[in-house]
């Protein structure tokens, strides 16, 4: 089952997605790929200079453009971006080429695990970044929850049992 399919890792920034990708693609023997490294690699500036320039939703085409392209790959583990799931097309692409595992995670760590990353365009506002989180999680938790097909709590696991137990998981669907 493993070898046939894609392993598509969903949920909020700082989940850990990209930690949790990258060692779950080398435990599996697959490629793995970050949407938004990929954004920055084709546009060769990061993703907050994206959202400068072109916006949210400039960015946002962009992604869903990325995510298409990766998800036609085999056995390939993709991060996404916490928020590619807004776009019902990437839901159903997603949904149609592989395992969607959400990665979920409390907005307190959240907080802890963003905090100093300054490349968070969405976190970089006049508002506080916890009412930012929280808002976010009301409109897309909801997506995460119902587009999964498994669901993982990353609050206080180590990576290596997060992975662990997803490899474990995968064998029995």
């Amino acid at each position: 089952m493993i070898e046939k399919r894609n392993i598509f890792l969903i949920g909020p920034m700082g989940a850990g997605k990209s930690t949790i990708g990258f060692q779950l693609s080398k435990q599996l023997g697959m490629s793995f790929y970050d949407s938004d490294h990929e954004i920055e690699k084709r546009t060769g500036v990061d993703i907050s200079w994206v959202f400068d320039i072109e916006g949210e939703s400039g960015f946002r085409v962009r992604e869903e453009k990325v995510i298409s392209e990766l998800t036609k790959m085999n056995k390939i583990v993709l991060a996404t971006g916490g928020g590619s799931i807004l776009s019902k097309r990437i839901r159903n692409i997603l949904s149609a080429r592989g395992v969607i595992i959400y990665l979920k995670v409390a907005i307190e760590k959240q907080l802890l695990r963003t905090n100093r990353d300054k490349h968070r365009p969405l976190l970089n506002t006049t508002e506080s970044s916890e009412m930012v989180l929280r808002r976010l999680a009301i409109v897309r938790n909801p997506l995460y929850e119902a587009m999964s097909d498994i669901t993982i709590n990353t609050n206080n696991q180590h990576t290596k049992s997060i992975v662990n137990y997803i490899v474990n998981t995968l064998k029995t669907i």
